[in-house]
Order: C-alpha cells, then structure tokens, then sequence
C-alpha cells in the first residue's frame, strides 16, 4: 500500500542546508535516508487535528485514540498518487466500537468515532478502548476502478501493533510506525487555550536487493510441538533503522516549536537524510445539502415519511455535525 510513495527523482547535486528551524503544522513530510535504504513520512497535526476532535466534544480518552487514527491514516494515505480515498475503520467490542478516517487525496481530512461512555472507565489504554474485532484499510481509486482493502484482526492492542501487523501479513515491507497525541496548554492574550495535536512517523526499509528485506515467514499456528519456527536476521541497515525510531519520544512528535526538520536531522543526520516538500493537511467534510437530498430519495417511501418531524426533515452529518433541513416535498415525502 505504501510502498507506491512518490519517490521524487534526486539530483546528486542536490544542496546541503540546515534543517528548518520554522515548525509547519497539518502536514505531512516525506523523507529519505538513502544510506540506510529508508524512506519514510513524518505527520505534524495542530489546528486541523484540533478541528476534527473539539466539534463533537468526545471525552478524553476517545479523543486521543481518534487522534492517533487520524495521524495513522495521514501517514498512510498521503502515499496515494492519484485523487482518490484511503478509508481507516475499525469495528470492535470494546468501548469505542467503531472509527473511520476518511482521506481524500491530496489533502482533505474528516473523522469520526462510535463509543459507549459508561464503558470507558474500565479502559487504561487505547488496546482496552479497542479491544477485539478488526482493523479495515481501504483504497477507493474512484466510480470507474475496483477498491482494494486490507484487514487485520484487531485483538487487544493498539493501533501502531495494528499497522505493525498489516504491514507484516499484507504488504511484507519492513516498517514501524509510532504515533503521539496529546493536549497542549497555552497562554495568549484572552488566557490559557488548550488544543489537541498529533504527530507520527512511518519507516520503511526498501533496499534494491529484495533479499535484503526478506522477514521470516508467519507462524502458520498448527505447526507440530518442537518444531523450530522460521527466522531470518535483519539486515544491519534495518536494524539500525528501527533503533533509531524507537528512540523518539511522544513530546518530540507533538512539540509546537520542534521542527519536523530538525526532529529528522536529530535521527538521522550522522547517516545523512533528505527531506521533500512537505504535503499539506486541512480538516473539511465532504458533505452538501445536494448529497444529503440525494441519499433521502435513495430510501423507500415508507421510510422518508417516517423521518418527518415537526413538520421538516432533518439529518446531521455524523463527521462535521452540520445540519440539514428539508421540506417533506424537498425530502421527497409522497
């Protein structure tokens, strides 16, 4: 799925500069570290994020974890080429049921979460927010082309193991993911402000010998008792990859006044990394009053009668909360 990551022809004389001491909110920075044969994007989340998370008000725990989602689907979605959707859903048993982030290429984000709030305090984390049903990812190319999706089975942990094993059973690409989400506290000229921000990384290791990116084969789970299980040992240069990666820290992934730059140039510059321009993010829904009348008249007679109350028709977009209102003639009500 990633692995169709625009890869921008490089000149080799290409110049050398400092990192960007100037912090770039809602969005996306694709990056390469050719020594290592490492490709990767970096999402920085701020206004936008806090945009999709305040206008339903969701508690707390419910909010980072769609945050985390969202950051998740950026990172995988800003891979696309073409105008199309990605679409990352979950449907589980746990307190929050359902999520769905839909991305539309090359910039436009909506979310949305399902959860039962009576059931959150018996939740410390967001595996136990999820708990157990499965992870959809979705590639819509359009009304003329089919859609492809991948699902991975959801049991118990969090979203980043999710990404981790899709990538393992679906895409066989070595990668890691971590993503951040949190509340920041500031002080402007009206008083303290709070705002939700995001920021996650994606790591790929994509050598030009295939076999330098052979992982050991799954456990099959029916294998004989005593039977030794497949290994492979990774490449130094993935190795190298992933410790670097797993030395970032939440606060550097969500810090307002870390650079995106400079946060790469702390990983990888004794390798040497180069940054491309970044893609840009916006929080908008794609809803209309035109798309809404035609999904009324899509349902049966009976049922647009019964939607009739106080004498109109309304429906509330579940992303952006927006409603609209009908006429039970504009409503198509016989």
């Amino acid at each position: 799925m990633t692995s169709s990551m625009s890869d921008p022809a490089i000149s080799l004389e290409t110049p050398v500069r400092a990192p960007s001491a100037v912090p770039v909110d809602d969005a996306v920075i694709p990056f390469e570290v050719s020594e290592l044969d490492l490709r990767g994007r970096l999402t920085r989340l701020g206004p936008a994020l806090d945009q999709l998370l305040v206008r339903h008000d969701y508690p707390a725990p419910v909010a980072k974890l769609l945050g985390e989602a969202i950051v998740l689907t950026t990172l995988l979605g800003s891979s696309l080429k073409f105008e199309g959707r990605f679409i990352l859903q979950t449907q589980t048993d746990g307190p929050v049921s359902f999520l769905i982030v839909d991305f539309r290429a090359p910039a436009q984000l909506r979310a949305y979460a399902r959860f039962d709030k009576a059931r959150l305090g018996d939740a410390p984390d967001s595996g136990a927010l999820l708990g157990r049903g499965h992870l959809a990812m979705t590639i819509d190319q359009g009304p003329d082309m089919s859609r492809y999706q991948g699902l991975v089975a959801l049991e118990g942990g969090s979203l980043e193991d999710a990404a981790h094993e899709y990538f393992l059973r679906s895409e066989q690409i070595p990668t890691r993911v971590r993503l951040a989400v949190g509340e920041e506290w500031r002080r402007d000229g009206n008083g303290p402000k709070r705002g939700w921000r995001g920021g996650g990384m994606l790591l790929q290791f994509l050598p030009k010998a295939p076999e330098r990116a052979r992982q050991a084969d799954l456990d099959p789970g029916d294998a004989p008792d005593g039977n030794a299980l497949h290994t492979v040992a990774e490449d130094d240069a993935w190795v190298e990859g992933q410790s670097l990666i797993a030395t970032v820290e939440d606060i550097e992934l969500i810090d307002p006044d870390l650079s995106g730059e400079r946060l790469l140039y702390r990983l990888f510059h004794e390798r040497g990394v180069r940054v491309f321009p970044p893609q840009a993010l916006h929080a908008q829904c794609s809803c209309s009053r035109d798309a809404v009348e035609a999904m009324l008249k899509s349902f049966a007679p009976q049922d647009r009668s019964e939607m009739v109350k106080d004498g109109k028709v309304a429906v509330t977009c579940e992303f952006c909360s927006s409603v609209y209102e009908f006429t039970p003639q504009e409503a198509g009500v016989e």
